[in-house]
């Protein structure tokens, strides 16, 4: 294992300590944390192995590196698939019940160590540690979920034209799935794509993101220790620099049945293109441009409580965070002052393991130069900072949360998605108008309207 970066600078942060008798291994953790779940090679074929180079791992609050992981490339990407379609050839005639009760034993496990998990949470991405206990909660109830329905993967008998005919349909696995997971949800879109997979009967390679390496391995160490037999569950982090290099692999090897992605839909674009060169199977979850629609008729109050908890989830790094917020001009002014009060009085700023804190930094510093192109972008074209609009002077990676009115359809806040703590809202005139405007964007993914008698959240 690679020893940590920067250690003095870890240390006075209260992340990592160090342990003499282990010069290879991650130097600490988190306080009061298992040392078992803080993991830096690589898992492939139920052993933890280290790749030719590392690469840092920083924690997004303090901007120090915590420490160097494995960085595997396409060899290492090439023989985890290859480990995988091995372990498939016994796991797909493992029973439904004794996949079902290894998944439970992971779920169990989850559950046992749920504090710990959710501190690695908070450590590499900077959310808040009440968010990101949720998130556990969150993630392991997938494993619980498909542990269940392991045991109904049934089949189906349908009636055909013919009369003495009858047609059965069996289900069975597909092979190895590769899973890329984002950063945002670095362990619940883990257990949400792998325990559908375990429970059908495939095996996975994951990549998980370069951000957030450390849920993916300790998930490993979890179900390695729940007895998911070797090279059912693998896992190959990777920096940002081999990244593409690994997802070629991952999408284009023969061996791999199933590709499961979210991210962005740049990257998605991609994927499926080299995924078209052997007719893979794909699933995919992608970035949206979510729209926020509050119609005259709507209850202010609640319409704004419903865009606090839809925008500033996570620091707006979420998938469906609302991303344009289109009001009426009847109530325009009206939402745009009590959705300020709220963001004043409700949001505080901090270190994810500080109590209280609601929004902690964003991932890198990169995300934090993007709300910023925005945010001048709009400005330049007349658009009003009604409160926030800046960094924040706890750390490089924060940025305050912002509102802005008078922002018009041609502005990059309305045309790209944000992934941060940016409201920027649309006056509309009629019914008419919002749909076009809402509709105004090649991505969807979620929605959200306000009026008179309730919300409705559509999702696509």
């Amino acid at each position: 294992m690679a020893i940590c970066l920067r250690l003095r600078s870890c240390r006075a942060a209260g992340l990592l300590r160090p342990r003499p008798s282990q010069a290879r291994r991650l130097a600490g953790g988190l306080s009061g944390l298992s040392p078992a779940l803080l993991r830096t090679d690589s898992f492939v074929g139920g052993r933890w192995l280290p790749a030719a180079a590392t690469f840092p791992v920083y924690d997004p609050a303090s901007g120090a590196a915590m420490a160097s992981v494995a960085d595997c490339g396409a060899s290492e990407a090439r023989a985890a698939v290859r480990v995988a379609h091995e372990a498939f050839c016994s796991w797909r005639g493992v029973s439904a019940k004794e996949r079902s009760s290894l998944l439970r034993k992971w779920y169990d496990l989850m559950m046992q160590n749920k504090d710990d998990l959710a501190k690695i949470i908070t450590a590499e991405s900077g959310k808040p540690l009440k968010e990101a206990q949720g998130e556990i909660l969150y993630s392991a109830n997938f494993l619980e979920w498909f542990s269940e329905e392991a045991r109904r993967i049934y089949g189906d008998i349908i009636s055909t034209p013919a009369k003495e005919r009858r047609a059965l349909v069996l289900k069975q696995p597909l092979g190895v799935a590769a899973v890329i997971t984002p950063w945002n949800f670095p362990s619940a879109m883990i257990t949400r794509k792998v325990g559908a997979a375990l429970a059908a009967g495939c095996t996975v390679v994951v990549k998980p993101a370069e951000d957030t390496p450390f849920s993916a391995l300790a998930l490993a160490q979890l179900s390695n220790q729940a007895g998911i037999p070797s090279g059912v569950y693998n896992v190959i982090p990777c920096s940002r620099t081999k990244a593409k290099e690994v997802g070629e692999v991952l999408c284009t090897d023969p061996l791999v049945s199933k590709i499961s992605f979210t991210g962005s839909t740049a990257t998605g674009k991609v994927l499926l293109h080299h995924a078209a060169s052997t007719v893979k199977r794909v699933s995919m979850e992608l970035g949206g441009l979510a729209p926020f629609i509050v119609f005259d008729s709507a209850n202010v109050d609640q319409a704004v409580a419903g865009a606090m908890a839809s925008k500033f989830r996570n620091a707006g790094q979420t998938c469906v965070c609302a991303n344009r917020f289109l009001v009426q001009k009847g109530i325009h002014d009206s939402f745009v002052k009590k959705f300020a009060e709220a963001i004043q009085k409700s949001l505080r700023i901090g270190s994810g393991f500080e109590e209280g804190t609601t929004q902690g930094p964003l991932i890198n510093e990169k995300a934090v130069e993007k709300v910023e192109k925005q945010v001048s972008d709009a400005v330049s074209k007349g658009a009003t900072v009604v409160t926030g609009g800046k960094r924040h002077p706890y750390g490089r990676n924060f940025f305050e949360p912002t509102l802005l009115s008078n922002v018009t359809r041609d502005m990059l806040c309305s045309r790209e998605e944000t992934f941060g703590p940016l409201a920027p809202v649309i006056k509309f005139d009629t019914e008419e108008e919002a749909i076009a405007v809402a509709n105004a964007a090649e991505v969807g993914l979620a929605g959200v309207r306000w009026h008179s008698i309730f919300s409705v959240v559509l999702r696509k």
